[in-house]
């Protein structure tokens, strides 16, 4: 076996990042990168970024959006930039405006305000700040003073489109010959509060914190103790295509006992099993609440759409739906990590836990968190692991997809990889932690290997609780005959004809009954419309 210190030089060496990293594009926590483009001998691009990086709704008053331009060849910084900057939600335009910085880092300070009554948004948005000699029209940070946008930006959740048109570099008077022009995507949070109804009619609360869109259609099913819930979302591919991932979070009581901490689940998106990577259970962050965190990356998408067909490419909704599954005992083992350079503790540990019914011969879920000082998730890791088997041959190395954009990216701080493990005995893991966010921000940086005992596999025959079947929903013209019929605007005939079809199509289970006796009258009584 190698020493402490070769073992960390031969990680060091397989799973090294470039000091430089070029060409470098794709989402973090509050922030974007645009795929670069060609500026003359430059490949440039924009990135955008919120701080505070996690915003949820309500709870700040302002955030700073910086935007910044530069060459991913170098990573140099573009001077003397002229932007122009336009913010839209759910197809809404927010606001739209020119600016200008000197050093191409534009810091704009976003103070968002509710209940817009206009319906073109952008019209209740007003923009501060002082308007730059050179180029007319575009607002610039004069001193301290960073320009302001004041509108219905930031005041409810979901993912806003930050379009970034480059208008000219270098000098505010020269203007590129062909406007770049950028796409990148931020999400903010809202919390959303429902009510679980039991079989036994007990009412648990439960949250969505959405970071996509609002959610609407919120049910429990007592069968099988799903959550479900819907939301807005266009599945045309070239949208799917820009989308690099839907972030939805389930929250609910430890004490509700089919969420209860140690509890599994699977997840599915419009009736599709997703991955285990795209469903991350937290148990960690709080106390008394389970996490749940639908994770839908882009290519999580992309196989959703090709398994659904084309006709799911004019789907306007998502449908999300969580089913708890058995409690499993799991193999914990934890360790701390250390700098590259001295080897010494930097405040970070690293868990990984797995299923102790899975072991030789089985491809493993590995969960792998990562934890700082206070044992608080830390957010948006860039890591890479590699295997070796008892006799140190490399088995399985993973630094993540990109090669100009190393680490597996894992932005809860949680992370499910599954690994092939041949045979009995015992293996290492070794982890590199890159850095986090986009920037590869060193502060939990370092690296550590994890023993795994790995024993033999056993019988899985009842890892996943059976799914039983849920009613169709009910269709929104028999949920409008009600609504008419209540209010006096549709006769008892029209509402029965609705109730025959539910009846037909399943949708209402009628039970065997014995005949009744007639009574002189076939209306419906009156009680049932107030119901």
């Amino acid at each position: 076996m190698y020493s402490k210190i070769a073992l960390f030089s031969i990680l060091i060496g397989v799973l090294a990042i470039p000091m430089l990293v070029p060409d470098v594009f794709g989402h973090g926590l509050g922030g974007d990168m645009a795929p670069a483009l060609s500026f003359g001998d430059m490949e440039v691009t924009v990135s955008t970024q919120l701080d505070p990086a996690d915003i949820t709704v309500g709870d700040v008053k302002s955030a700073n959006m910086q935007v910044r331009f530069f060459d991913t060849k170098t990573d140099q910084t573009l001077e003397k930039v002229t932007y122009r900057i336009e913010v839209w939600r759910s197809g809404d335009l927010l606001a739209r405006n020119l600016f200008y910085d000197v050093d191409g880092v534009l810091d704009i300070e976003i103070r968002p305000i509710e209940n817009c009554s206009e319906l073109q948004l952008w019209k209740c948005t007003d923009y501060f700040g002082s308007e730059h000699v050179s180029a007319p029209g575009a607002l610039y940070a004069e001193g301290s003073q960073r320009p302001v946008i004041k509108g219905p930006i930031f005041d409810k959740g979901g993912l806003y489109n930050i379009k970034v048109d480059i208008e000219g570099a270098t000098s505010p008077k020269t203007s590129v010959a062909t406007v770049l022009s950028y796409d990148t995507f931020v999400s903010v949070a809202q919390d959303q509060l429902f009510t679980i109804q039991t079989a036994d009619a007990e009412e648990i609360p439960a949250v969505v914190k959405t970071y996509y869109d609002e959610v609407k259609n919120f049910q429990y099913n007592p069968s099988d103790k799903s959550i479900y819930f819907e939301m807005p979302f266009d599945w045309d591919p070239s949208y799917v295509d820009l989308v690099q991932v839907v972030h939805e979070e389930v929250r609910v009581p430890k004490t509700f006992t089919p969420y209860a901490e140690g509890k599994q689940f699977v997840g599915y998106v419009n009736g599709v099993e997703v991955s285990g990577r795209a469903l991350l259970n937290d148990p960690y962050s709080s106390e008394d609440t389970n996490i749940v965190h639908f994770l839908i990356t882009k290519n999580e998408l992309q196989r959703i759409n090709n398994i659904l067909g084309p006709e799911n490419h004019d789907n306007d909704l998502m449908t999300l739906k969580l089913v708890p599954q058995s409690e499993i005992s799991k193999h914990t083992v934890e360790r701390y990590l250390v700098d590259t350079t001295n080897f010494e503790q930097v405040p970070t540990n690293v868990v990984v836990q797995w299923d102790g019914r899975y072991g030789a011969g089985d491809e493993i879920p590995f969960e792998i968190t990562f934890f700082d000082e206070n044992r608080n998730l830390i957010k948006d890791v860039r890591y890479a692991y590699q295997l070796f088997d008892p006799n140190d041959k490399v088995l399985s190395t993973n630094k993540g997809g990109d090669p100009n954009n190393p680490g597996i990216v894992a932005i809860e701080g949680l992370d499910i990889q599954n690994i092939m493990i041949p045979k009995q005995g015992t293996y290492r893991l070794d982890i590199r932690l890159y850095g986090t966010g986009m920037n590869y921000d060193e502060t939990y940086a370092g690296i550590t290997s994890i023993p795994l005992e790995i024993g033999p596999s056993l019988p899985k025959d009842s890892m996943k609780e059976p799914i039983l079947p849920t009613r169709p929903a009910v269709p929104e013209w028999v949920k409008n005959n009600a609504g008419w019929w209540a209010s006096g605007d549709i006769d008892d005939n029209s509402f029965v004809q609705g109730l025959q079809f539910l009846i037909k199509e399943g949708i209402m289970t009628i039970p065997p009954t014995s005949q009744g006796e007639v009574t002189g009258t076939n209306e419906i009584p009156a009680w049932i419309k107030n119901n």
